[in-house]
């Protein structure tokens, strides 16, 4: 009975640790170590999951400085929206695969 006990216990903990990172991040389902980013000039946007490390190269940081420009902080989908169109985010991202 005790270790039934405690197992419900333990199930119970990571039940709410879960609960509690999925309603800070709803949006974001993203594995450890990338972000997901909406990209799109119109408003029909698609999301894309990327590495973090992307956010130290030059050239993602001259996308999210064209996101800071047109949102600020306030990002419509509720998650970084970039305001490019597909090709050049490919164009970019597909640089730094081969990068990193």
């Amino acid at each position: 009975m005790g270790i039934r006990l405690l197992s419900m216990i333990s199930g119970v903990k990571q039940f709410h640790k879960l609960h509690s990172v999925v309603t800070r991040n709803q949006i974001s389902d993203a594995p450890k170590g990338h972000l997901a980013v909406y990209v799109g000039e119109t408003e029909k946007k698609k999301r894309y999951v990327v590495p973090i490390a992307y956010l130290n190269h030059p050239s993602f940081q001259d996308l999210l400085q064209k996101a800071e420009e047109e949102f600020g902080f306030q990002h419509p989908m509720g998650g970084l929206t970039i305001p490019c169109n597909k090709d050049a985010f490919f164009h970019v991202t597909s640089r730094l695969n081969n990068a990193l």
